[in-house]
């Protein structure tokens, strides 16, 4: 799917549903899960790229990177967390350029202050709405397709309430952008409200975070409901981990992998999965 055809699939059928990537190999596994969309999250690579939490310590730059090395591998159309912009305006213009050209097919961007924190997290601030519209109508001009998304997400329900948070998402709507994600509504009722005024007019994305403040539903509920998109941005990260946490705990007791050898992919199987065949083959076409 490509940013075009995301644009498409947005404006009518199911919600897209998009898992959280943090690297290549994971990318290219929701791809061959049959994904059609994935979503990179500032979190996820503070995470897997720093072993730091989420609370604005990664860069442009690291994100980019990460971002590049997917779009590389899989042809699936990739969402990215753009935090705040990583500044003002113009730090927000480069940003979109930056990651528009390492392959965004769409780019979110929120109403924290700078550095930001994880929108599950408590003692978030906000910028004023004034400033927030003035970085998503910078970042609408910064972009050389229209076909390159921009998500505006609030922080502002665990800030200043839902009914401040829609206004500010209807104010944003009105700069033009493409999506809206309104983070951490806390119960059914309210993302019922939230559909009930936005989901006719523009895509919305509900954020599925376990353990998160947002009550969890299927892809199907939430479609239902009227969102168009879910993600589920933290999931891959909290599984690896917790699987990790167990492999090396085995190892550290046998001295050996051999008690998970049935729960893992063998040399072969693993070269399988990352298409060391086809690239030695297509090596080989220029050979001598």
């Amino acid at each position: 799917m490509s940013r075009l055809a995301l644009r498409e699939r947005l404006a009518g059928g199911p919600a897209v549903l998009a898992p959280g990537v943090y690297d290549a190999m994971t990318a290219l596994i929701a791809e061959q899960a049959g994904f059609d969309a994935l979503y990179l999250s500032g979190g996820a690579v503070a995470y897997t790229q720093l072993g730091r939490s989420d609370v604005g310590l990664t860069t442009a730059t690291e994100t980019a990177d990460v971002l590049a090395r997917i779009t590389d591998r899989v042809n699936l159309p990739v969402i990215v967390d753009g935090d705040t912009g990583y500044g003002n305006a113009l730090n927000t213009q480069r940003t979109v350029r930056v990651f528009e050209r390492a392959g965004a097919a769409m780019i979110q961007l929120e109403d924290q202050t700078f550095p930001k924190r994880c929108g599950h997290l408590e003692n978030k601030t906000l910028v004023s709405a004034r400033e927030m519209c003035g970085k998503l109508r910078a970042a609408l001009d910064a972009r050389h397709s229209a076909d390159t998304l921009i998500l505006a997400r609030t922080d502002a329900v665990a800030v200043e309430g839902l009914d401040a948070a829609l206004d500010r998402a209807e104010a944003y709507l009105e700069c033009g952008v493409d999506a809206l994600f309104i983070e951490a509504v806390v119960s059914a009722p309210d993302m019922e409200r939230v559909c009930g005024l936005f989901a006719a007019r523009v895509p919305l994305l509900a954020n599925m975070v376990e353990g998160g403040k947002t009550p969890v539903g299927s892809v199907d509920e939430l479609s239902a409901r009227g969102y168009r998109i879910v993600i589920y941005p933290g999931g891959t990260a909290r599984f690896v981990s917790r699987q990790l946490q167990r492999y090396l705990a085995s190892l550290k007791t046998h001295g050996t992998t051999r008690p998970l050898w049935d729960e893992m992919n063998d040399f072969n199987t693993l070269n399988e999965l990352v298409g060391t065949p086809g690239l030695l083959a297509q090596g080989r076409r220029y050979e001598g």
